[in-house]
């Protein structure tokens, strides 16, 4: 496979620019939403635990 010509590079920096430039206002938005959110980490970290506690009691029934 031969290397990339100078103007592909340049059309995918382009491209990888303007991808940025589109998404960028949706990245703004979402970040502060996710700043005035309510933080609810019970919610998140109950389920992780009982998630660990689950593996944790499977391993040791394979073990024993």
């Amino acid at each position: 496979m031969e290397p990339a010509t100078w103007w592909e590079i340049l059309l995918g920096g382009l491209a990888a620019l303007l991808v940025v430039l589109w998404f960028r206002p949706g990245i703004k938005a979402a970040l502060e939403r996710s700043r005035t959110a309510k933080k609810d980490w019970p919610a998140a970290l109950i389920p992780l635990a009982l998630v660990v506690v689950f593996v944790l009691l499977l391993i040791q029934l394979v073990r024993n």
